[in-house]
């Protein structure tokens, strides 16, 4: 081998040996980042949820599983209507617990909270049916989710009955699916803006009901406190509960 040849070949592994640092660099970054600065839930609003005795919990590695207390096995038929809730960006779980309390209280939804990977719903390839499959006396499934969650949801909504957004739009074209949508979003949103929700409406069926809350910001979704870059919320953690059971509540009846 010539002294040249030599050269080139130590030049090249050194430009993949930089590469690939780069690369195992920027993923530990990634990790890193993922896990640090994670919006938690409020202990008071979650403390409430795990006693309400209208409420059964079971907590899967998977996902957090909110179901009517007492509801009977239906055996053979799967019925009933659930609600697959994907987290935002570096939220966790158990902090959209409360504020979706209601629809498993008041309107008899089935609420499957994922986990996300890495808690980032983009890097969370499991499809649909490994939270679905945790409830399998349900029938009708609705999938949905807050901010990077709901864009997330977008993606899986074929594989569903309806899509639900909660402060957050689709990247992906669903206007000619002809899915039930419901896209809830907050006047006071300062992430998820009214305008970020305007511009992406043509991606969303003809159809599609938005309902914009009144008094809401981005983290009123969820009970985690305050998200930096947002705006600042007028409406109370109860009365959110309760908007989002009134809207998501009768929306879901109508698809049984």
């Amino acid at each position: 081998m010539t002294r040249s040849r030599r050269r080139r070949r130590r030049v090249l592994w050194w430009t993949l040996g930089g590469v690939g640092g780069l690369l195992l660099a920027a993923a530990v970054g990634v990790v890193v980042w993922s896990q640090v600065g994670v919006y938690r839930a409020e202990p008071a609003p979650l403390a409430a949820v795990r006693a309400d005795p209208a409420i059964a919990i079971v907590d899967d590695p998977a996902a957090i599983v909110l179901s009517p207390a007492g509801a009977e096995a239906s055996g053979d038929e799967a019925t009933g209507t659930g609600l697959v809730f994907i987290p935002g960006a570096k939220v966790d779980a158990w902090a959209y617990a409360a504020t979706l309390s209601g629809l498993v209280r008041d309107a008899d939804l089935t609420v499957v909270i994922t986990r996300p990977w890495l808690n980032l719903a983009f890097f969370d390839a499991r499809p649909l049916s490994a939270f679905t499959d945790l409830a399998p006396d349900v029938g009708t499934w609705i999938v949905g989710g807050h901010s990077l969650g709901g864009v997330r949801a977008c993606t899986l909504a074929t594989d569903a009955d309806a899509l639900a957004l909660f402060a957050s739009y689709c990247a992906t074209d669903l206007s000619d699916s002809g899915l039930p949508v419901l896209s809830l979003s907050g006047s006071e949103d300062g992430l998820s803006t009214p305008e970020k929700i305007d511009d992406a409406r043509d991606l969303l069926p003809a159809d599609a009901r938005v309902v914009e809350i009144p008094g809401a910001a981005h983290a009123s979704f969820g009970a985690y406190g305050p998200q930096e870059g947002d705006g600042t919320p007028s409406v109370s953690l109860e009365d959110m509960t309760a908007t989002i059971a009134g809207t998501v509540g009768p929306f879901a009846s109508e698809l049984d």
